[in-house]
Protein backbone atom coordinates (compact mmCIF):
# COMPACT_ATOMS: atom_id res chain seq x y z
CA UNK A 1 0.00 0.00 0.00
CA UNK A 2 1.35 3.42 -1.01
CA UNK A 3 0.88 6.13 1.64
CA UNK A 4 0.14 9.59 0.25
CA UNK A 5 2.61 11.65 2.30
CA UNK A 6 2.63 14.66 0.01
CA UNK A 7 -1.13 15.20 0.20
CA UNK A 8 -0.90 16.50 3.79
CA UNK A 9 2.18 18.68 3.31
CA UNK A 10 0.42 21.82 4.57
CA UNK A 11 -0.14 20.13 7.93
CA UNK A 12 3.57 19.29 8.10
CA UNK A 13 4.46 22.90 7.33
CA UNK A 14 2.07 24.08 10.04
CA UNK A 15 3.51 21.71 12.64
CA UNK A 16 7.09 22.69 11.78
CA UNK A 17 6.13 26.36 11.81
CA UNK A 18 4.78 25.98 15.35
CA UNK A 19 7.99 24.26 16.47
CA UNK A 20 10.16 26.94 14.86
CA UNK A 21 8.13 29.78 16.40
CA UNK A 22 8.29 28.08 19.80
CA UNK A 23 12.07 27.69 19.42
CA UNK A 24 12.53 31.33 18.43
CA UNK A 25 10.36 32.41 21.36
CA UNK A 26 12.49 30.38 23.78
CA UNK A 27 15.73 31.75 22.34
CA UNK A 28 14.66 35.42 22.48
CA UNK A 29 12.72 35.10 25.73
CA UNK A 30 15.21 33.08 27.80
CA UNK A 31 18.43 33.32 25.82
CA UNK A 32 21.11 30.65 25.71
CA UNK A 33 22.94 29.64 28.85
CA UNK A 34 26.47 29.48 27.48
CA UNK A 35 28.97 27.10 29.03
CA UNK A 36 32.38 27.91 30.42
CA UNK A 37 34.01 27.29 27.03
CA UNK A 38 32.28 30.37 25.61
CA UNK A 39 32.01 32.73 28.58
CA UNK A 40 35.26 31.95 30.37
CA UNK A 41 35.55 30.98 34.03
CA UNK A 42 36.27 27.92 36.14
CA UNK A 43 34.35 24.68 36.45
CA UNK A 44 34.99 22.06 39.11
CA UNK A 45 33.27 18.74 39.73
CA UNK A 46 33.36 17.50 43.32
CA UNK A 47 32.23 14.35 45.06
CA UNK A 48 31.55 14.36 48.79
CA UNK A 49 32.39 11.29 50.85
CA UNK A 50 29.25 11.67 52.94
CA UNK A 51 26.07 13.69 52.39
CA UNK A 52 26.38 16.46 49.83
CA UNK A 53 26.23 20.02 51.15
CA UNK A 54 23.16 22.01 50.19
CA UNK A 55 23.44 24.68 47.52
CA UNK A 56 22.98 27.39 50.13
CA UNK A 57 25.64 25.90 52.42
CA UNK A 58 28.14 25.77 49.53
CA UNK A 59 27.42 29.38 48.59
CA UNK A 60 27.85 30.52 52.20
CA UNK A 61 31.17 28.70 52.66
CA UNK A 62 32.60 30.20 49.44
CA UNK A 63 31.19 33.72 49.88
CA UNK A 64 34.40 35.15 51.39
CA UNK A 65 36.53 34.01 48.42
CA UNK A 66 34.99 36.61 46.08
CA UNK A 67 34.17 34.15 43.29
CA UNK A 68 31.42 36.26 41.76
CA UNK A 69 28.24 34.42 40.77
CA UNK A 70 28.46 30.77 41.85
CA UNK A 71 26.35 28.28 39.93
CA UNK A 72 25.78 25.05 41.83
CA UNK A 73 24.48 22.01 39.95
CA UNK A 74 24.05 18.73 41.88
CA UNK A 75 24.97 15.51 40.08
CA UNK A 76 24.42 11.94 41.23
CA UNK A 77 23.94 11.22 44.92
CA UNK A 78 26.95 13.06 46.39
CA UNK A 79 28.40 15.02 43.47
CA UNK A 80 28.19 18.67 42.48
CA UNK A 81 29.33 20.94 39.66
CA UNK A 82 30.50 24.43 40.66
CA UNK A 83 30.97 27.21 38.14
CA UNK A 84 32.41 30.65 38.97
CA UNK A 85 34.79 33.25 37.61
CA UNK A 86 38.33 32.37 36.54
CA UNK A 87 40.55 31.64 39.55
CA UNK A 88 44.22 30.91 40.15
CA UNK A 89 45.61 27.75 41.74
CA UNK A 90 45.78 29.26 45.23
CA UNK A 91 42.07 30.14 45.18
CA UNK A 92 41.33 26.73 43.72
CA UNK A 93 42.90 25.05 46.74
CA UNK A 94 41.07 27.43 49.10
CA UNK A 95 37.77 26.33 47.58
CA UNK A 96 38.52 22.68 48.31
CA UNK A 97 39.62 23.54 51.84
CA UNK A 98 36.45 25.54 52.60
CA UNK A 99 34.27 22.64 51.41
CA UNK A 100 36.06 20.07 53.58
CA UNK A 101 38.45 18.62 50.99
CA UNK A 102 35.92 16.65 48.91
CA UNK A 103 37.15 14.40 46.12
CA UNK A 104 37.87 16.49 43.01
CA UNK A 105 36.70 14.75 39.83
CA UNK A 106 37.71 17.49 37.38
CA UNK A 107 38.78 21.11 37.22
CA UNK A 108 39.09 23.41 34.22
CA UNK A 109 39.48 27.12 33.67
CA UNK A 110 39.18 29.14 30.46
CA UNK A 111 39.84 32.82 29.92
CA UNK A 112 37.19 35.10 28.35
CA UNK A 113 39.36 35.82 25.28
CA UNK A 114 39.53 32.14 24.38
CA UNK A 115 35.78 31.85 24.96
CA UNK A 116 34.96 34.67 22.51
CA UNK A 117 37.30 33.25 19.88
CA UNK A 118 35.71 29.83 20.27
CA UNK A 119 32.24 31.33 19.86
CA UNK A 120 33.24 33.01 16.58
CA UNK A 121 34.77 29.81 15.24
CA UNK A 122 31.70 27.82 16.23
CA UNK A 123 29.35 30.13 14.31
CA UNK A 124 31.69 30.06 11.32
CA UNK A 125 31.85 26.25 11.36
CA UNK A 126 28.06 25.88 11.37
CA UNK A 127 27.65 28.52 8.63
CA UNK A 128 30.27 26.93 6.37
CA UNK A 129 28.74 23.49 6.90
CA UNK A 130 25.31 24.75 5.82
CA UNK A 131 26.68 26.48 2.71
CA UNK A 132 28.83 23.50 1.70
CA UNK A 133 25.94 21.06 2.09
CA UNK A 134 23.59 23.26 0.05
CA UNK A 135 26.13 23.65 -2.75
CA UNK A 136 26.87 19.93 -2.82
CA UNK A 137 23.19 18.96 -3.07
CA UNK A 138 22.58 21.51 -5.84
CA UNK A 139 25.51 20.10 -7.85
CA UNK A 140 24.65 16.48 -7.18
CA UNK A 141 21.11 16.85 -8.52
CA UNK A 142 21.78 18.99 -11.57
CA UNK A 143 20.96 15.99 -13.82
CA UNK A 144 17.28 16.05 -12.80
CA UNK A 145 16.63 19.78 -12.91
CA UNK A 146 13.99 19.48 -15.62
CA UNK A 147 10.91 19.61 -13.39
CA UNK A 148 12.53 21.28 -10.39
CA UNK A 149 15.70 23.35 -10.59
CA UNK A 150 18.72 21.65 -8.99
CA UNK A 151 19.21 24.73 -6.81
CA UNK A 152 15.82 24.04 -5.26
CA UNK A 153 17.02 20.63 -4.07
CA UNK A 154 19.83 22.45 -2.26
CA UNK A 155 17.45 25.08 -0.91
CA UNK A 156 15.03 22.42 0.37
CA UNK A 157 17.95 20.74 2.16
CA UNK A 158 19.02 24.07 3.64
CA UNK A 159 15.52 24.76 4.99
CA UNK A 160 15.39 21.28 6.51
CA UNK A 161 18.81 21.78 8.10
CA UNK A 162 17.80 25.16 9.50
CA UNK A 163 14.75 23.43 10.96
CA UNK A 164 16.94 20.69 12.50
CA UNK A 165 19.42 23.13 14.05
CA UNK A 166 16.89 25.64 15.38
CA UNK A 167 14.73 23.13 17.26
CA UNK A 168 17.56 21.73 19.47
CA UNK A 169 18.79 25.27 20.14
CA UNK A 170 15.28 26.35 21.16
CA UNK A 171 14.91 23.28 23.37
CA UNK A 172 18.23 24.02 25.10
CA UNK A 173 17.23 27.65 25.62
CA UNK A 174 14.13 26.40 27.46
CA UNK A 175 16.04 23.74 29.41
CA UNK A 176 18.79 26.23 30.23
CA UNK A 177 16.28 28.60 31.79
CA UNK A 178 14.51 25.98 33.91
CA UNK A 179 17.25 23.37 34.50
CA UNK A 180 20.53 25.31 34.00
CA UNK A 181 21.45 23.20 30.97
CA UNK A 182 24.37 24.89 29.22
CA UNK A 183 25.54 25.23 25.63
CA UNK A 184 28.93 23.54 25.51
CA UNK A 185 31.41 22.35 22.89
CA UNK A 186 29.71 18.96 23.08
CA UNK A 187 26.44 20.64 22.04
CA UNK A 188 28.17 22.22 19.03
CA UNK A 189 29.63 18.84 18.07
CA UNK A 190 26.12 17.38 18.37
CA UNK A 191 24.71 20.09 16.08
CA UNK A 192 27.31 19.39 13.40
CA UNK A 193 26.56 15.68 13.74
CA UNK A 194 22.85 16.38 13.32
CA UNK A 195 23.58 18.38 10.16
CA UNK A 196 25.43 15.43 8.66
CA UNK A 197 22.80 12.90 9.74
CA UNK A 198 19.90 14.99 8.50
CA UNK A 199 21.36 15.79 5.08
CA UNK A 200 22.32 12.14 4.64
CA UNK A 201 18.72 11.10 5.25
CA UNK A 202 17.45 13.83 2.91
CA UNK A 203 19.85 12.84 0.13
CA UNK A 204 18.70 9.22 0.35
CA UNK A 205 15.16 10.36 -0.42
CA UNK A 206 16.28 12.85 -3.10
CA UNK A 207 18.43 10.17 -4.72
CA UNK A 208 15.43 7.89 -5.00
CA UNK A 209 13.47 10.80 -6.48
CA UNK A 210 16.20 11.27 -9.06
CA UNK A 211 16.19 7.56 -9.87
CA UNK A 212 12.41 7.43 -10.27
CA UNK A 213 12.34 10.58 -12.41
CA UNK A 214 14.66 8.89 -14.88
CA UNK A 215 12.86 5.54 -14.82
CA UNK A 216 9.20 6.57 -14.48
CA UNK A 217 8.79 9.51 -16.80
CA UNK A 218 5.06 8.82 -17.15
CA UNK A 219 4.38 9.73 -13.50
CA UNK A 220 3.78 13.29 -12.32
CA UNK A 221 6.41 14.90 -10.10
CA UNK A 222 4.13 14.62 -7.06
CA UNK A 223 3.62 10.90 -7.70
CA UNK A 224 7.36 10.37 -8.09
CA UNK A 225 8.12 12.12 -4.77
CA UNK A 226 5.39 10.22 -2.98
CA UNK A 227 6.61 6.90 -4.39
CA UNK A 228 10.18 7.71 -3.38
CA UNK A 229 9.13 8.54 0.19
CA UNK A 230 7.32 5.21 0.47
CA UNK A 231 10.31 3.31 -0.89
CA UNK A 232 12.72 4.86 1.63
CA UNK A 233 10.40 5.04 4.64
CA UNK A 234 11.30 1.69 6.23
CA UNK A 235 15.02 2.36 5.78
CA UNK A 236 14.70 5.80 7.39
CA UNK A 237 12.72 4.51 10.37
CA UNK A 238 15.13 1.62 10.99
CA UNK A 239 18.16 3.93 10.82
CA UNK A 240 16.67 6.50 13.19
CA UNK A 241 15.49 3.93 15.73
CA UNK A 242 18.91 2.27 15.78
CA UNK A 243 20.58 5.61 16.48
CA UNK A 244 17.98 6.65 19.07
CA UNK A 245 18.30 3.40 21.04
CA UNK A 246 22.05 4.00 21.30
CA UNK A 247 21.61 7.64 22.30
CA UNK A 248 19.01 6.77 24.93
CA UNK A 249 21.47 4.28 26.44
CA UNK A 250 24.14 7.00 26.57
CA UNK A 251 21.66 9.46 28.10
CA UNK A 252 20.54 7.18 30.92
CA UNK A 253 23.77 5.25 31.59
CA UNK A 254 26.59 7.38 30.18
CA UNK A 255 27.02 9.69 33.14
CA UNK A 256 26.35 13.37 33.77
CA UNK A 257 29.03 14.71 31.40
CA UNK A 258 27.52 12.93 28.37
CA UNK A 259 23.88 13.60 29.17
CA UNK A 260 23.64 17.02 27.50
CA UNK A 261 25.45 15.74 24.40
CA UNK A 262 23.13 12.73 24.12
CA UNK A 263 20.01 14.84 24.68
CA UNK A 264 20.93 17.33 21.96
CA UNK A 265 21.53 14.46 19.54
CA UNK A 266 18.21 12.82 20.47
CA UNK A 267 16.30 16.03 19.74
CA UNK A 268 18.30 16.78 16.58
CA UNK A 269 18.16 13.28 15.10
CA UNK A 270 14.41 13.06 15.69
CA UNK A 271 13.91 16.48 14.11
CA UNK A 272 16.18 15.51 11.21
CA UNK A 273 14.26 12.32 10.49
CA UNK A 274 11.00 14.28 10.49
CA UNK A 275 12.28 17.04 8.20
CA UNK A 276 13.79 14.62 5.68
CA UNK A 277 10.45 12.92 5.12
CA UNK A 278 7.87 15.59 5.83
CA UNK A 279 9.59 18.88 4.95
CA UNK A 280 12.37 18.63 2.34
CA UNK A 281 10.63 16.45 -0.25
CA UNK A 282 7.14 17.98 0.06
CA UNK A 283 8.75 21.40 -0.43
CA UNK A 284 9.92 20.27 -3.87
CA UNK A 285 6.34 19.40 -4.79
CA UNK A 286 5.01 22.75 -3.56
CA UNK A 287 7.60 24.64 -5.62
CA UNK A 288 7.00 22.49 -8.69
CA UNK A 289 3.24 23.12 -8.55
CA UNK A 290 3.85 26.87 -8.46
Amino acid sequence: MVINFVKYRKLYYLFSGILILASLFSIFKFGLKMGIEFTGGSLVELKFDQARLTNQAIAEKLAKLNLGEIIVQPTGENGVFLRFKEVDEATHQEILKELGQPQEMSFETIGPTIGRELERKTLLAVFLALIAITAYVALAFRQVSGRVNSFQYGLASLIALFHDVLIPIGAFALLGHFYNLEITIAFVAALLTVLGFSVHDTIVVFDRVRENLLKRSSLSFEEVVNLSLNQTLVRSINTVLTVLFTLLSIYFFGGETLRGFALSLIIGVTSGAYSSIFIASPLLVSWQKR
